[in-house]
């Protein structure tokens, strides 16, 4: 069997879907890469995997631009004449589904991870958009042999909810995974420095201005205490951040910049805390690994986040936007060793029960099957 994965960067190929590529090449079916190119697409051809370059602008509107990408990736459909086309992101969905339509690739999985940026704004477009979406999809997935998954239960009851696709066809899959043998806990020295991190791209709708008001309001700890920020700005994203900002915070002290990091095994063994202050997510890979090292995290109660924490069982959720709520409970984990141990293995527990890779990638392979 031949899978083509299309996902809107080689970054998301390489971070997220790297493992499944893997477990499918494993089983051996022949896997075909399709993204937009980036520094990631020389490692996956290095890993051996074929991978396809589809130029396309994340963000553009431009109607003669965005036929010249269906297009293009059209004609990658037609040379492939792939088993399987599995597409990442709502644009690759939209795109993707026209491109199955006509080149008559038998059978498509449309993994929809989050409802993304269109969805968290309140602009004049989004708003014209919002409702004629589901519409559009609707008619897309009317094709035979087509499956949906979504990666939390909001998403889940919204789709199912808007009737877009038959419910039999509709698939709950937790993310990605996570491999548990590479993400551990590990011991914390009792009596040192806390170490807080926040590890995410550089979006505003990702919490990010209020972490760095939660750092700031907690400035008078900072002998005990060290706050990370992990991530880069996401030029293809409208809510990044610019690069004037980021050299402001980084000149403000509060927090320390860590920028792109490879290694987040590694990076986590050194933190003690992991918050995501974000407004809406799919399912986010920074929780699962933070939970996968039983460590203590401090979220948003949003969808896709609420999926990897329970309240007060392996972390805290905290309202959106809240910024004194955030800080508060983050200084709980702070001033109690003992909670965050207690979160943290509650937090492994349930990642090992729900988010292994042993048991993601299966789950996610049976959906090729009809």
């Amino acid at each position: 069997m031949k899978v083509l994965f299309f996902a809107n960067s080689d970054w998301y190929l390489y971070n997220f879907r790297l493992s499944l590529a893997r477990y499918m090449s494993d089983l051996g079916h022949e896997v075909v890469l399709v993204s937009p190119p980036g520094l990631y697409s020389k490692r996956l051809e290095a890993l051996g995997f074929r991978w396809r370059s589809l130029e396309m602008e994340r963000q553009s509107l431009n109607l003669f631009k965005e036929l010249r990408v269906i297009y293009r990736l059209l004609r990658i459909y037609r040379s492939e004449r792939p088993d399987i086309a599995h597409h990442f992101t709502l644009k690759c969905v939209l795109y993707g589904m026209f491109a199955v339509s006509v080149s008559r690739v038998s059978s498509s999985v449309n993994a929809i991870t989050g409802l993304g940026h269109l969805f968290t704004v309140n602009s004049r477009l989004s708003r014209l958009l919002k409702p004629l979406v589901p519409l559009v999809l609707k008619l897309l997935f009317l094709q035979k042999r087509t499956r949906v998954i979504v990666q939390n239960r909001d998403d889940y009851e919204f789709v199912k909810m808007s009737r877009i696709i038959d419910e039999r066809e509709l698939y709950l899959i937790y993310g990605s995974g996570v491999n548990t043998d590479l993400f551990v806990p590990f011991e914390r020295e009792k009596n040192r420095k806390i170490t807080i991190l926040m590890a995410t791209r550089l979006l505003e709708d990702k919490g990010v201005k209020e972490y760095l008001q939660a750092a700031q309001s907690l400035g008078r700890r900072k002998e005990e205490v060290i706050f990370q920020l992990a991530g880069e700005r996401d030029l293809g994203n409208p809510s990044s951040f610019t690069e004037s900002e980021v050299t402001a915070w980084e000149e403000e002290g509060d927090v320390m910049l860590l920028g792109q990091v490879e290694d987040m095994a590694g990076l986590l063994k050194r933190v003690d805390i992991v918050v995501l202050p974000s407004y809406r997510e799919g399912l986010p890979r920074i929780l699962i690994e933070a939970g996968a090292c039983a460590l203590p995290i401090v979220t948003t109660d949003v969808p896709g986040c609420r999926e990897v924490v329970e309240d007060g069982v392996n972390g805290f959720l905290v309202p959106p936007r809240d910024v004194v709520v955030l800080s508060e409970k983050i200084e709980m984990l702070l001033d109690s060793y003992s909670l965050r141990r207690k979160f943290g293995e509650a937090g492994r527990e349930k990642i090992l029960n729900q988010f292994d890779e042993g048991i993601v990638l299966p789950a996610t392979a049976k959906t090729y099957l009809w």
